[in-house]
C-alpha cells in the first residue's frame, strides 16, 4: 500500500460526540477532557459548535469554552459553525479554525441547518468571507457527501459543484463528511476521484462514521488514495441529531491503532485517549460505542 508517513487527526469527541448525549457534560469537565486529549498527543480538537442551544444543549457554552482551553504551541482548536450567526458568535472568541458547514443533500440541509441547498451555498459564502476578514483558518466541510438515505441520493457531481466553490472562496481544508454512514470503499474511492483535482493545492480530509460497519475499510481505502486528515471521535462517540439511524463516527483509539499498525505515525497514545472514553462510560452510565481498550 502506497500511504503517507504521518496522518493528521482531528478529535471531533468534544463536539460531534457529544452533541447527541442527552445528559449535558459541564464546561469543566470538557476543559479537563479537552486538556487530557492533548496530552494524549493529540494536536487538532473540534471543542464545540456555535449553534442554536435550544437545539443542541451540550454546545450551548462553546463561548464561555473557548475561553478556558490549554494553549500549547502545537496544538489548535476549531469549532463548527452552520450559519453566519455562528461565525459572528465564533469570531468574537480566541478560536483560530472556524469550520464552515453545509450539507451536499437539500433535505438534510433544511433539516439540519434550516436552509436549502441555494441558500446553504449562498450563505456560506459569506460565512467564509467574514471568517477571513477576521483571519481566521477555514475548515469548510461538505456533509451527506457520500448520500443521505441513499448512497445514490447525493451525485457526485452535485459534491464536485460544492468542492469548487468552496475552494475559490480560499478556504484551508476540505472535509467530506459520511454524516449517514453511507460509503463504502468503493463508493469512497470514486467520490475521492473526483473531487481530489478540483480541490487542487486545498488538502482534502473527511469526517467518517461507522454506521455500517465500513470505518476501518473506508480508512484504509482513502490512505489508499492519499488522504492525510481524518477526523475521529473517542469512544466512537457521536452522531447527526437531525439523521435518525446515523451512529457514531470512528473511534480514535481503533483508528490510531489502525494507522499506526500500517506504519504510519499520528502522534497520539491510543491508551491515553481510551482513558478518557472509560471516564465518559461512567458519566454517561453506558458503554460507549467502540475504542475504550
Amino acid at each position: 500500500m502506497n500511504v503517507p508517513q504521518r496522518i493528521q487527526i482531528t478529535e471531533v469527541g468534544p463536539r460531534d460526540g457529544l452533541q447527541m448525549e442527552k445528559r449535558v457534560l459541564p464546561t469543566r469537565i470538557k476543559v479537563d477532557l479537552i486538556g487530557g486529549l492533548v496530552e494524549a498527543g493529540v494536536s487538532s480538537i473540534q471543542v464545540g459548535a456555535f449553534v442554536h442551544p435550544r437545539k443542541i444543549p451540550q454546545m450551548a457554552d462553546t463561548d464561555a469554552l473557548a475561553e478556558l482551553l490549554p494553549v500549547r504551541e502545537h496544538v489548535h482548536y476549531s469549532a463548527l459553525t452552520l450559519n453566519l450567526k455562528g461565525v459572528e458568535r465564533a469570531c468574537r472568541t480566541s478560536i483560530a479554525w472556524i469550520e464552515v458547514s453545509l450539507s451536499a443533500s437539500d433535505a438534510h440541509g433544511r433539516r439540519n441547518a434550516g436552509l436549502s441547498l441555494p441558500e446553504a451555498i449562498q450563505e456560506a459564502g459569506a460565512m467564509v468571507t467574514l471568517a477571513a476578514r477576521a483571519k481566521r483558518r477555514l475548515r469548510a466541510s461538505i456533509q451527506c457527501a457520500f448520500g443521505y438515505t441513499d448512497p445514490l441520493d447525493v451525485g457526485v457531481e452535485q459534491v464536485v459543484r460544492m468542492t469548487r466553490f468552496l475552494v475559490d472562496q480560499g478556504i484551508d481544508l476540505l472535509v467530506l463528511a459520511d454524516t449517514a454512514g453511507m460509503a463504502t470503499p468503493q463508493t469512497l474511492t470514486d467520490v475521492l476521484a473526483a473531487v481530489i483535482p478540483q480541490a487542487g493545492t486545498v488538502p482534502v480530509g473527511l469526517h467518517l462514521h461507522d454506521t455500517r460497519g465500513f470505518g476501518a475499510l473506508n480508512v484504509r481505502a482513502a490512505l489508499q488514495m492519499g488522504i492525510i486528515h481524518f477526523d475521529t471521535a473517542l469512544g466512537g462517540l457521536g452522531g447527526c441529531p437531525f439523521l435518525a439511524g446515523a451512529s457514531g463516527n470512528i473511534a480514535t483509539e481503533s483508528t490510531v491503532r489502525l494507522i499506526h499498525g500500517l506504519g504510519i505515525d499520528t502522534g497520539i497514545d491510543a491508551a491515553k485517549v481510551a482513558v478518557w472514553s472509560r471516564r465518559l462510560n461512567r458519566y454517561f452510565g453506558r458503554a460507549l460505542p467502540a475504542g475504550t481498550q
